[in-house]
């Protein structure tokens, strides 16, 4: 059972025009209404509803997962290919259930050459894709079939592809002997947590996912009526909330929740200039939520939402919805995520294979400074001092979310010296997240974009260009998508990722 508590439920009016409007619209949810998102949103949504039952739906997969997790039991160690809702879901079931899961959602070659630093006699890389077009996804599959090959091995005994039926993916995956296991091609990649995307890398996990389907399927029937808590929490974070949403799972039992629902929410709602733009916190006190509506799943706060990690999937999934029909878009379609492919596919074209040499405006210590400005202080003065009275700062980390993490820091800080939310996502995993909220929703954000210096490249099978070129072209691609926007834009470069971030926490603690 989903059970809401905290402050801001006293706002909650069930009376409200407004509120008995999303009461009718869970029922037509509930119903499969692809009209109700309007007209526009019409097509695209007929063919991105069959998560509203995907809790009972997906049973049908059980015996497959059974026997996928027979076959690979022997192996001790579980690779996840894949980004956005493909990626962010299993990351959150293997924390919740304490099991090892090394999640590749970077381009990053040093984080890359992690993934590889493994056994890989023992090792199994799940690809999760709807196409199998993503860049990154396909990058990082060619490299493991290479690398199988290298070390002796059958690819096809060490591979499982988790894809739509009759995608390029899944086409070519059956024709060369890989074990694939299809998803329901009418459920959206961030909608996707309850089906083969979040199942499977679970049960090769050893978690008994019927568990979660147990517990969605049962909270189902609660989302109907005047006492839905999917439609009070809408209710709340339509009407009752501002542009932005402080998420904390701190103590909550499920660690990486709050990033599943940034990109869930980030990336249905941030179009046609509203939207919400979730804020993930370390706590309840922090700084980096700004003056945002406090949301938890324990403790106390202003909104606290418990319930079971398969619970908060489906509910979330359902608010989502509603929270769409409230701010009247499309909450399946996600066009400035195919902007951003489609800069960096036009940079790669371009540069044919070789990183072009830039030329930075500055260099200061081991930074190089892409902006109006000679110091990393000033550069960061710059990004504090642009930042409107609602507006946000994004830090946009194109770097190793494992070896990098301390940059993670500069969140805090930039939130103290600037008064406002601070997000912070390592790149290109949060182009699949809140990078369409960037673009698509309220034009008040301040970027700041850091790049690295690699220790080493990685080639990618087949491609003229590699993992270095790759996160290049998507930092420098989405860069251009700000920038023709109108918005601020600094870029910092590490030509040493330990000095360079030492120099960059610094200089923030330094801004008066």
């Amino acid at each position: 059972m989903i059970l809401l508590h905290g402050s801001s439920t006293s706002k909650i009016d069930r009376f409200d025009p407004r509120f008995l409007a999303l009461v009718e619209a869970s029922e037509r949810i509930a119903a499969k209404d692809s009209d109700l998102w309007g007209s526009a949103a019409r097509e695209e949504a007929a063919v991105r509803l069959n998560w509203v039952d995907s809790p009972q739906s997906s049973r049908a997969l059980l015996p497959e997962l059974d026997a996928l997790a027979a076959r690979y039991r022997a192996f001790n160690q579980i690779v996840l290919c894949g980004m956005g809702g493909s990626s962010l879901a299993p990351e959150v079931i293997a924390a919740s259930f304490n099991k090892d899961l090394f999640v590749l959602d970077s381009t990053d070659p040093d984080y890359v050459a992690q993934a590889l630093n493994i056994d890989l006699t023992k090792t199994v890389v799940v690809v999760s894709s709807k196409s199998g077009s993503t860049v990154e996804t396909a990058s990082q599959r060619s490299l493991f079939e290479s690398a199988f090959t290298k070390a002796g091995l059958n690819p096809t005994d060490h591979m499982v592809i988790v894809t739509d039926p009759g995608s390029p993916l899944d086409k070519d995956a059956r024709s060369r002997g890989f074990t694939v296991v299809n998803a329901d091609p009418n459920i959206g990649g961030r909608f996707s947590a309850l089906t083969a995307f979040g199942l499977v890398p679970a049960a090769l996990l050893g978690v008994d996912v019927s568990v979660l389907l147990d517990a969605a399927t049962e909270v189902l029937s609660s989302f109907q009526g005047n006492q839905s808590p999917a439609v009070a929490a809408a209710f709340l974070l339509a009407y009752q909330s501002g542009q932005y949403l402080a998420f904390s799972d701190t103590d909550s039992g499920m660690p990486g929740l709050s990033d599943w629902i940034e990109q869930l929410i980030a990336e249905s709602t941030g179009k046609e200039r509203v939207g919400r733009l979730p804020v993930v916190i370390e706590s309840i006190a922090s700084p980096v939520g700004g003056d945002a509506m406090r949301i938890s799943f324990s403790g106390k706060s202003d909104l606290v939402i418990e319930g079971e990690l398969g619970e908060q999937f489906i509910f979330w999934e359902w608010v989502t919805a509603l929270l769409g029909y409230a701010l009247e878009i499309d909450p399946f379609n996600q066009p400035n995520v195919t902007e951003a492919k489609e800069q960096t596919a036009s940079l790669l074209a371009a540069w044919t294979g070789k990183l072009p040499k830039f030329t930075p405006s500055f260099i200061d210590g081991a930074v190089e400074i892409f902006a109006d400005a000679s110091t990393v202080q000033d550069a960061l003065t710059l990004v504090v001092d642009a930042v409107s009275a609602d507006g946000y700062i994004a830090v946009m980390a194109y770097l190793d979310r494992k070896g990098d993490e301390e940059l993670a820091q500069l969140r805090r800080v930039l939130a103290e010296k600037s008064s406002r939310p601070v997000t912070f996502g390592w790149g290109p995993r949060f182009l699949h997240s809140t990078g369409q909220f960037h673009k698509g929703g309220q034009q008040n954000g301040v970027f700041l974009q850091i790049t690295g210096e690699p220790s080493l490249d990685i080639e990618i099978p087949g491609k003229e260009f590699t993992f270095k070129t790759l996160i290049a072209a998507q930092a420098l691609g989405d860069g251009q998508a700000l920038t023709s926007r109108g918005l601020t834009v600094v870029r910092l470069h590490l030509r040493n990722r330990e000095d360079g971030i030492a120099e960059i926490l610094s200089a923030a603690r330094a801004i008066i």
